[in-house]
């Protein structure tokens, strides 16, 4: 087939010039226009062909093959092969392709070459906790050495290079890898010799594959590009990302962008399938027990959605592939459900759509009444785990997230809160025994001192029997874990008058604030404790509005907000080191080992949408209606500013769309932070956490009104005194 070349043909001017040099006759002093001295030999679509094409303001140069992009530049002219076939192919090189280059005085870079200088023979390395690190002084202040780049997904070929620019390496940091390169790296892109340039992947692809952070990515192709042409200003190439921020940071947001931001929260959840369909069901029962920790390939976009009637998946893993996708976490998990039914039931009042009310519906009675989360022996009065509800519904799973029996007392109370607003809005008391067993199940587990273990296994559970729970003094001073149960707890005495539900919280909580800063068990940051204690403490106010509950929350809050930042984001904040149960990695290798926060030092500035900003979120909103302070109202104003802007726009992406990632750089304005977190990375997205959460707000502002007083009708109390019966506790009777 005849090879069509897609740039205009060079001027008049330039052919004569040309035979002009070839006769030994000196070429005129106007140089060829760039797309005359350079060709590149890819696909049309390639990310860095268009972006180029764009910033030289000319279409440039294109040919299929590596050989007719070398024959139409002339001497000193550069040429680039990029890595159409990558991953699976190596790029096919002509065998003469570098002694060719060089006797025609052609400058070459490569992608994920055939063969070449410094190439070695064996399979690719794939990447896992592997980033790109700037490796030399290449880059100059731009990208200075230790620089760290994402390049996800990544597949490298084996090189040798004693000098290369960019390696493959596990470190650990936020931009800079804090503790230098390892022994083990690998060459990414390296200079073999003059003229040549060598990328052992495919870099070309840093907009389909998400290439992190945008700005790098610039200065990276930038030195590329001025290496190849040498003699020429290489302007700055300019790209909008295919996952990106709804808004900039100054950008002026129209008057209706947080219910637009809602109605694609909710839309969210549709355009990436996260509601179970009868007809691909059997990839949940089946298919996803074969994958490490049941993290495989997302529901296809034309697979049918489903109705809440078989639950709602987990949501996306923190790594992106090599073509921009993400993986699903292949779980139902009792949290997860509960906030979602939530999230739809009050969306279908705030956004008037009525059909979410039926799906909130369906999902609630998966939770309760059909999922094997609610029954088995949580079902039994004689069992210690009896009115529980088991963390996930994956019975048969061997590994380290097996989850069925298995209590987080934050997770269980998350879930009953979104149960009890779902019910609430739903008008509906067909789940007030079983939320009422839950609340009483939990508080038997709680101890004098109004604690509960952070996890509570059934094995020692079934051991000791709940009487053990109950009657220790052991304390966790981590509102991580233990905060929200006390929330329950002040509803549920609201609703019926039980005391020892006050009783257990505010002596829990007077606790936790004696105990304040010094000896809080901290988890991840500062940030992650102090906004999950906002809810409690605001609705300690609601039972109990004294000065001292209103200082306690005054103080929380303070402190939190002292990081937020002009764009109302709140940036995280690490615990003094030996005080924080989930530090960053102390070392390269520890990257990737255990969960972490986003941040390496606090010099880094990025919020947490996972454990902190989405907490924030729903604690800054009942502050304020608790005690009508505008200092609350305000700092939750802020927030929500920051929050629209920063939820993720993506036509490429649909199932994306709507949704808030874990990491947020609020530096950059930037989807980036340090994401060796073991389980949710910085690029995660759950379907509970911060999707329901930062939704549920949204529901909340837009309908003026409070999580406190939106489930003041629900009717629970009136299974109180039959499941104290059943619960068989004296010590639970007031």
């Amino acid at each position: 087939m005849r090879e069509v070349q897609t740039s205009d043909p060079p001027n008049l001017r330039y052919m004569l010039a040309l035979m002009l040099g070839l006769a030994g006759t000196a070429a005129p002093d106007v140089p060829p226009p760039v797309h005359a001295r350079v060709a590149f030999a890819c696909a049309p679509d390639n990310d860095l062909y268009r972006a180029a094409c764009g910033a030289f303001k000319h279409r440039l140069t294109r040919f299929s093959s590596a050989d007719r992009a070398m024959d139409a530049v002339p001497r000193g002219g550069a040429v680039l092969i990029l890595g159409d076939r990558y991953p699976e192919r190596r790029t096919d090189l002509p065998p003469d392709l570098y002694v060719k280059a060089q006797v025609r005085g052609l400058r070459l870079y490569v992608e994920y070459p055939s063969h070449g200088p410094g190439i070695e023979a064996g399979k690719p390395i794939r990447g896992v906790w592997e980033r790109a690190v700037v490796a030399s002084d290449a880059f100059g202040d731009a990208l200075p050495k230790l620089r760290i780049l994402g390049i996800h997904g990544c597949r490298a070929i084996p090189a040798r290079s004693d000098c290369p620019d960019i390696v493959l390496a596990r470190v650990a940091g936020f931009d800079t890898a804090l503790f230098g390169l390892p022994e083990r790296a690998w060459p990414l892109l390296y200079q073999p010799e003059d003229g040549v340039i060598v990328a052992t992947t495919k870099l070309s692809g840093f907009i389909t594959g998400r290439y992190a952070p945008t700005d790098a990515w610039s200065e990276v192709w930038r030195h590329i590009l001025g290496r190849l042409m040498p003699s020429m200003r290489i302007p700055e190439l300019r790209w909008t990302p295919i996952v990106a921020p709804s808004y900039a940071r100054d950008a002026r947001v129209p008057a209706h962008a947080e219910t637009s931001a809602l109605r694609r929260a909710i839309e969210w959840f549709f355009n990436s399938r996260m509601l179970v369909h009868p007809d691909w069901a059997h990839v949940y029962d089946k298919d996803a027990s074969a994958w490490y920790e049941r993290i495989g390939p997302a529901p296809g976009r034309d697979w049918p959605c489903g109705d809440g009637s078989l639950g709602v998946l987990e949501g996306f893993d923190s790594a992106i592939e090599w073509d921009g996708s993400q993986r699903v976490r292949w779980w139902r998990r009792n949290d997860c459900n509960g906030e979602a039914a939530a999230a739809m039931a009050l969306a279908a009042r705030a956004l008037r759509k009525p059909d979410l009310r039926r799906i909130a519906g369906n999902i609630g009675d998966f939770l309760y009444e059909r999922s094997i989360l609610s029954h088995g022996k949580r079902d039994d009065p004689a069992d210690p785990a009896y009115g529980l509800i088991g963390w996930n519904d994956v019975t048969r799973y061997h590994g380290d997230m097996d989850g069925y029996g298995v209590y987080y007392g934050d997770d269980q109370a998350r879930s009953m809160l979104g149960m009890l607003l779902a019910a609430s809005e739903l008008k509906t008391d067909r789940w007030d025994r079983r939320l009422m067993r839950c609340l009483l199940a939990n508080l038997r587990l709680t101890g004098v001192n109004g604690f509960q273990p952070n996890r509570i296994d059934t094995a020692p559970l079934e051991a000791t029997g709940w009487r053990a729970y109950r009657d220790s003094t052991a304390m966790s001073f981590s509102p991580h874990y233990q905060s929200y149960m006390w929330a329950c707890y002040l509803w549920a005495y609201r609703q019926t008058g039980h005391r020892p539900f006050l009783d257990r919280a505010s002596t829990g909580i007077r606790h936790m604030m004696e105990a304040y800063p010094d000896r809080w068990q901290w988890v991840g940051s500062r940030q992650i404790e102090r906004s999950r204690m906002l809810l409690c403490l605001a609705w300690l106010v609601r039972v109990a509005d004294t000065p001292e509950h209103r200082a306690w929350l005054r103080r929380i809050a303070g402190d939190l907000l002292a990081a937020q930042d002009p764009s109302g984001g709140i940036y995280e904040l690490l615990a003094e080191p030996g005080t924080n149960q989930l530090p960053p990695p102390a070392s390269n290798e520890a990257y990737g080992t255990a969960e972490i926060p986003i941040i390496q030092t606090d010099d880094d500035r990025a919020g947490d949408l996972l454990y902190a900003c989405n907490f924030a979120a729903i604690g800054l909103h009942e502050a304020a209606a608790a005690t009508g302070d505008p200092f609350y109202a305000r700092a939750s104003d802020r927030l929500y500013a920051f929050l629209v802007r920063a939820e993720v726009r993506s036509r490429a992406r649909p199932e994306l769309d709507g949704a808030w990632f874990r990491a947020f750089d609020l530096k950059r304005w930037d989807y980036w932070a340090s994401s060796g977190d073991a389980g949710w990375g910085a690029w995660c997205i759950e379907s509970g956490w911060n999707q329901t959460w930062i939704s549920i707000t949204l529901s909340l502002r837009k309908l003026k009104t409070s999580l406190w007083e939106a489930t003041e009708r629900s009717a629970v109390a009136k299974h109180l005194e039959t499941e104290l019966r059943a619960m068989g506790d004296p010590q639970v009777r007031p």
